[in-house]
């Protein structure tokens, strides 16, 4: 599987795990309009994780927060699968450009994005 496939499911299986539980209680399901609302999943998550982790921000943290391999190696090879034409030698600008392409993927494949995560 793909590592970004990898962080779709994380996120969008949270949301299928949320459903079930509101659902069963009588509340809404998590998510908004129809799609996965991802900053409520990403920040139930942020609020139960002990480090103070940035998933708005950092690629690196946002892969922390879903129990993943985020090592400049797996960020290497998730820049790849996700067609960045940039130097993977300059790290900074290519976690700023994966955060921002993961953002727009999640969208595209039926998550919901906040504006001022979008580009």
């Amino acid at each position: 599987m793909s590592i970004f496939g990898m962080i779709k499911d994380a996120i969008f299986g949270k949301s299928a795990e949320a459903a079930e539980t509101e659902t069963a209680g009588g509340g809404s399901a998590g998510s908004s309009g129809g799609g996965v609302d991802v900053a409520a999943i990403m920040n139930d998550l942020a609020s139960k994780n002990k480090q103070k982790l940035n998933w708005k921000t950092s690629i690196v943290d946002l892969m922390k927060l879903l129990d993943m391999d985020s090592s400049y190696s797996n960020r290497k090879a998730l820049a790849k699968e996700l067609n960045f034409d940039g130097d993977m030698n300059d790290s900074a600008s290519m976690n700023i450009w994966l955060h921002k392409q993961v953002m727009k993927e999640l969208a595209e494949n039926g998550g919901v994005i906040p504006d001022d995560l979008r580009d």
